[in-house]
């Protein structure tokens, strides 16, 4: 039975039949497919899908998300490859299309969290599962808009990388989680989407009332909050989990408990 569908790029794909060999180059869609009970359908993986823990050790490895080994994915002949506009480049989407049909998310809201969710569920004939999650994060996303309608608005700085150091800019998923969380991004107009800052214009460009440095994808140490927090006027610098303000997917329900802790805590 032949099925059309149009990724989140506006790209058309048809199907004659539900694909039953998935590649997944996206560590939080790779945890989503999981989720929807694909799992014994998933048969390449990047170095980074790290949830669930043991699925590193069932799964073929095909690389990292910007650096992935076309051999091996075509090796594992693929009926799809996911892939996200921000994680995986226009020149791997367009090489991988020559070996499967390859559907690319493009995720900045919560509404278009739940549209991939619905388009796994209709591409993989998992409706009633994708329902159930997109159920799910609903809920609690109505929840936690009750939760924080009250709380004041703050500051952030919300940090990705250090040598140069980078923050979380505009049109980024982090952007908008921080704004479901009443944070006000200090870097929000700033040029790119992960742009490169100086730390000792920090006060001039917004002062933070609190620095974010993130668990993922740079290690951060205590030197690097000690290092930013001289430059800032008062701000307090947290460690906060990364995969809770960057993964989409299903991730989002607990994500939605973790920044009820958060802001408990600061």
């Amino acid at each position: 039975m032949l099925k059309t569908l149009v990724d989140q790029i506006g790209t058309s794909h048809t199907f004659e039949n539900t694909p039953l060999r998935i590649v997944s180059l996206v560590p939080s869609q790779t945890e989503l497919l999981v989720d929807l009970g694909l799992e014994d359908f998933i048969v390449g993986i990047t170095k980074f899908c790290v949830h669930p823990v043991y699925l590193k050790s069932t799964k073929t490895i095909v690389g990292g998300t910007k650096n992935i080994k076309f051999d091996k994915i075509k090796a594992l002949q693929p009926d799809i490859v996911i892939c996200n506009k921000e994680e995986n480049t226009k020149e791997i989407v367009d090489e991988l299309s020559a070996i499967c049909p390859v559907w690319v998310t493009d995720i900045y809201t919560i509404d278009d969290n739940n549209q991939m969710i619905y388009d796994f569920g209709e591409i993989f004939n998992k409706r009633t599962n994708a329902q159930k999650w997109i159920d799910k994060i609903n809920f609690a996303y109505q929840d936690f808009q009750k939760f924080i309608q009250d709380k004041p608005l703050k500051k952030v700085a919300y940090f990705i990388w250090a040598n140069p150091y980078m923050v979380a800019g505009n049109t980024t998923f982090i952007n908008e989680i921080l704004k479901l969380n009443r944070f006000q991004n200090i870097y929000e107009s700033k040029e790119g989407r992960y742009p490169e800052v100086e730390l000792k214009k920090i006060r001039l460009e917004g002062d933070p009332d609190y620095v974010f440095l993130s668990s993922e994808p740079f290690p951060f140490k205590d030197e690097h909050a000690f290092e930013i927090g001289r430059f800032t006027h008062h701000a307090i610098t947290v460690f906060v989990d990364g995969e809770m303000f960057s993964w989409y997917g299903s991730r989002l329900v607990k994500a939605f408990s973790y920044f009820k802790t958060l802001h408990s805590k600061i």
